[in-house]
């Protein structure tokens, strides 16, 4: 087999390209620079948690996710090797979801949260919603219970209708057994047909709290609730094409468990999850 021999010499090449050959060669020897090699490491850090969170964070979680770490770095040399590298949060794309059926004969409660979002303590307001997830075999509906305080869902329920037992009543079910309740708590909704269901007001009366609901066509008087579904839907949904009721199920188990309730970062909380945050209030009551 023949072998293939340069034509040129480093000298043609270094005349061609009018550059001296002590130069070329001092570039061919040179040592990377310490600065370059800082570079290279926390390039690779960084694409180590972008592949860890699936493309979910931006630079300013990749940054506290490298703190976390014990990664020395600042928030805007992140987000600059974030851009040269091509590194990209998934997309959130807007939507708009209606699942509120308020076309009933229902009495409807007053609005007691008054977008108060910010709640000191735990249990003394919880939000709840209803949206759909698409799947092959058809809408799989997702409804969430969150508690304002620390944001974490503490109740959901997946079903394949909108009954008032498969929804709402089943994921009032978990709450209560995953947090304690106490009086006078506010329980926030939508007017849905759900929620003002003789069914779910005999199943909420014996724990004195006080129903409050959003006002007519206001999505904003729900907005942390519907702020939830808008992550679900941003990081997980639009990216995937779910087949069957089982493949969604799971994934959207994985995610509110897993990922969103002991995992992801939330701004809000002082950049730890959920879960963390708990454990700080805790902490700190012991």
């Amino acid at each position: 087999m023949k072998k293939h021999c340069c034509l040129f010499t480093v000298g043609d090449m270094c005349d061609v390209m009018s550059v001296g050959k002590s130069g070329y060669y001092h570039w061919l020897n040179r040592k990377e620079s310490r600065r370059s090699i800082e570079r290279r490491h926390l390039t690779t850090e960084i694409r180590a948690v972008f592949d860890k969170v699936k493309g979910r964070y931006g630079s300013p979680k990749i940054y506290q996710e490298l703190k976390a770490n014990g990664v020395l770095c600042s928030k805007q040399r992140v987000a600059k090797i974030m851009r040269s590298e091509g590194l990209r949060c998934v997309i959130r794309k807007k939507y708009r979801v209606c699942t509120t059926d308020s076309n009933h004969s229902h009495s409807i409660s007053k609005n007691h949260l008054d977008r108060n979002f910010e709640q000191k303590l735990p249990s003394k307001a919880w939000v709840s919603d209803i949206t759909y997830i698409p799947t092959d075999q058809g809408w799989l509906y997702l409804t969430t219970i969150m508690d304002l305080y620390d944001r974490k869902v503490i109740g959901w329920s997946l079903s394949e209708n909108m009954t008032t037992t498969d929804t709402v009543a089943k994921a009032w079910k978990m709450a209560v057994i995953n947090r304690q309740i106490k009086k006078g708590m506010i329980f926030h909704s939508d007017r849905g047909v759900q929620y003002s269901s003789i069914e779910f007001r005999e199943l909420i009366e014996p724990y004195d709290i006080v129903q409050s609901m959003s006002r007519k066509g206001n999505c904003w008087d729900n907005a942390v609730a519907e702020n939830f579904f808008k992550i679900i839907k941003s990081e997980l949904v639009m990216h995937k094409q779910f087949y069957s009721f089982f493949q969604a199920k799971i994934a959207i188990v994985e995610f509110i468990e897993i990922w969103y309730n002991r995992k992801r970062r939330h701004s809000y909380l002082d950049y730890l999850s959920p879960v963390d945050f708990g454990i700080k209030y805790y902490k700190n009551v012991a």
